[in-house]
């Protein structure tokens, strides 16, 4: 089982790019800081930066709703992104493929880290607490 669950804020906003051909698909890259649970006798917060990449109808909601600073609950698979760059060395990195990405705070919660809201309520439901205050659309244009 390859499961990873991770909560952070994104670093910068996220890139997009569409694939070619003749269904193109969105792809959103974007990376988030998360703090460690632990600090070790009165050491300083340590924080841990993960790379994602959200495909399809995620990659869509990625470039129209995460912006820097957007606190997010991600969960996905861990990658490797192993190749050899120009100069023959190997190099070797990790990435989180997402399978889900939901809001893990309201839009008015600021820094206080409270008032977790999914990205996508029930149907029917709107949040109680006016989360991102959208005009009127169809369910067809949501990208979850």
């Amino acid at each position: 089982m390859n499961k990873v669950i991770l909560m952070g804020r994104l670093t910068r906003d996220p890139e997009t790019r569409y694939s070619t051909g003749d269904n193109p698909m969105a792809i959103g890259k974007f990376s988030i800081a998360v703090d460690r649970r632990f600090k070790r006798n009165g050491d300083e917060q340590t924080t841990d930066f993960f790379n994602c990449t959200a495909f399809g109808k995620q990659g869509e909601f990625v470039e129209k709703y995460l912006r820097k600073g957007t606190k997010v609950l991600v969960e996905g698979e861990l990658r490797n992104d192993n190749y050899t760059n120009k100069n023959g060395e190997k190099v070797y990195s990790m990435n989180i493929v997402t399978n889900n990405i939901e809001f893990a705070e309201s839009k008015n919660a600021g820094s206080d880290n409270s008032g977790y809201v999914p990205a996508n309520p029930p149907a029917g439901e709107a949040p109680d607490n006016d989360f991102m205050n959208l005009p009127d659309i169809k369910d067809s244009d949501l990208p979850f």
